[in-house]
């Protein structure tokens, strides 16, 4: 594992803790080594939100949408912020981003990875599939009792009539 992934992971240990002072501190020195580094600078925004400071949340969050911006989780996290900041036109369209960009993942074709040569990498790893069992078809189904009809009732007996010879 790289130091800047050690790091980014002790950021993160750091941000489920509660501990938001110390991770952000680590993802500014993961963010810069990597200025590009997606994910940290999506902590980072994050951080400043649990702090409370929706402001710099929301400029941090611009970062990231710079860095992806058809990301769904970006968006996500805008929506959120100008929600908590009150600004909810400004929250109801990076709402709605954030349903387009899910569309969009979702038109991918099934198998097609999401980075470029993570799919050849993964071609050589798939798990043998067993060979399909090869089965006759019955020449003659069974019976099926359950689809017979029953037979109709008889016709009720007619009682005798009072003026009927007996």
């Amino acid at each position: 594992m790289s130091d800047l992934q050690a790091l980014y992971d002790d950021a993160m240990f750091d941000y489920s803790t509660g501990e938001f002072g110390a991770a952000l501190e680590t993802l500014r020195r993961v963010l810069a080594e990597d200025p590009v580094h997606f994910d940290a600078q999506l902590a980072v925004a994050m951080c400043h939100y649990r702090q409370g400071d929706f402001a710099t949340a929301i400029a941090e969050g611009h970062k990231a949408e710079k860095l992806r911006p058809n990301e769904q989780l970006v968006h996500t996290n805008l929506s959120l912020f100008y929600m908590k900041s009150g600004d909810k036109k400004t929250a109801e369209h990076h709402g709605l981003q954030a349903r387009i960009a899910s569309w969009k993942q979702d038109m991918k074709a099934p198998g097609t990875a999401a980075t470029p040569g993570a799919a050849a990498a993964d071609d050589g790893l798939q798990m043998a599939q067993p060979k399909p069992q090869a089965f006759k078809m019955p020449e003659k189904f069974p019976d099926q009792p359950w689809k017979k009809r029953p037979a109709p009732p008889p016709p009720p007996a007619s009682p005798p009539s009072p003026n009927s010879p007996e």
